[in-house]
């Protein structure tokens, strides 16, 4: 890989420049009549990390620069409250026990198979390997953007992140075909469990309750999204770095509490009028700054790293199929019909991506109540991810 000091682009601003048009240009791509089809299979989200990562192999972009410190630093905390200070919480309170319940076991699942993953494994992964661990364990609960605020915590390096995104791909979006395929036994599960099925009837009458009427963004509204977002990052960044870190080793920095501030203060702002900044579009702010984010962490790392992928996917494989034991387990537990099973695994392994996609799969009208149960993942994803990260460091560290 070339140096940072001899790549072509190595102004922080151009390269900021760089990466913001790219990720554009994915975005742009993706909209595109021709390639819609190919961008439901293969997310952009996939891109905006592998291709500033072929640009850093190709000496275009550098693999170190003051740009990817901020970034990890305050777009990751900006991106963070964005989406949380939109959460409609009452909305996901109001799922019904079982809807929430497979969630949480969907997220156990994760949290113990990890571990157990790692220490089946070990001897064949370099030993830093449960830092990328951990970072897939936030994916794994909650998305992209719990992934990179858990690597930020540990200090996942960026070599260690590549075959964590691979897994993160070939395994989470296998399973989630796999789920898709399982559409047709969901009369047979049912029947043969006696499945509580009216709890569907029940919670497609939330359906209504979680319609949101979009209004164009003024330059008020986003003025406001801006300046109250950075403000939080930074007195959440400043506060996190005089609280002392916890953990041997550390899982709990000065990073950590800075996410544990921003997650915490945005589901409370939740409950204020501010929650209605998301009829102006306060989530897609917060995935933007995320992508952003993500394409920087891609350009610092090594391609090469893609090479430690088979160990990482059999582990990865190993590590889903604990979860959907437990999954599979509780529901016959609660008498869950399979289209919880379904959704309450992809609202912890895909996240808003995937779940409303397999709820539809399922029920074709339950594709919101898919999007509120990856809301519910999300919400339990930072902190279940820090319990598996603690759990790992124990196992690896």
């Amino acid at each position: 890989m070339e140096s940072a000091n001899t790549a072509l682009i190595t102004d922080p601003m151009a390269l900021f420049g760089f990466l913001a048009a790219l990720v554009a240009l994915i975005f742009w791509a993706s909209e595109l009549r021709r390639l819609r089809k190919f961008f439901e299979v293969v997310p952009p989200v996939i891109f905006v990390y592998f291709l500033p990562m072929l640009t850093t192999t190709a000496g275009i972009t550098p693999s170190d620069s003051p740009l990817y410190g901020w970034n990890s630093s305050y777009l990751l905390l900006f991106a963070l409250f964005m989406l949380m200070v939109s959460v409609d919480l009452r909305s996901v309170l109001k799922l019904g026990p079982i809807a929430l319940f497979m969630v949480a076991m969907g997220t156990l699942g994760i949290v113990v198979g990890g571990p157990i993953s790692l220490l089946i494994f070990q001897d064949m992964l370099p030993p830093d390997a449960w830092q990328g661990f951990a970072a897939l364990s936030g994916s794994w609960i909650g998305g992209t953007a719990n992934m990179v605020a858990i690597a930020e915590s540990v200090g996942t390096s960026a070599d260690a992140m590549g075959p964590v995104i691979v897994v993160d791909t070939v395994v989470g979006y296998g399973w989630m075909g796999i789920l898709i395929a399982m559409v047709g036994l969901q009369a047979r599960w049912d029947r043969r469990i006696r499945a509580h099925t009216h709890v569907l009837e029940v919670t497609n009458r939330r359906l209504d309750e979680i319609n949101r009427e979009r209004s164009p963004l003024s330059l008020r509204d986003a003025v406001m999204m801006i300046g109250l977002g950075m403000a939080c990052a930074v007195a959440a960044r400043v506060a996190g770095n005089g609280l002392p870190a916890l953990g041997d080793p550390p899982i709990i920095s000065g990073t950590t509490w800075a996410v544990l501030m921003v997650v915490s203060g945005g589901l409370i702002l939740s409950f204020t009028p501010l929650r209605n900044l998301e009829t102006k579009g306060a989530s897609h702010m917060g995935y933007t700054a995320l992508y952003l984010l993500l394409a920087g962490i891609g350009a610092r790392a090594d391609l090469r790293a893609v090479l430690d992928a088979p160990v990482y996917l059999l582990a990865g494989v190993v590590w889903i199929a604990i979860h959907v034991g437990i999954l599979l387990l509780a529901a016959r537990l609660v008498r869950a019909p399979l289209f919880f099973v379904a959704t309450g695994s992809m609202a912890n392994v895909g996240g808003a991506a995937s779940a409303p996609v397999v709820a539809g799969v399922y029920h074709r009208a339950m594709a919101p109540i898919g999007l509120l149960m990856a809301v519910a993942g999300y919400i339990f994803g930072i902190y279940g991810a820090l319990l598996c990260a603690w759990l790992l460091g124990m196992v690896g560290g």
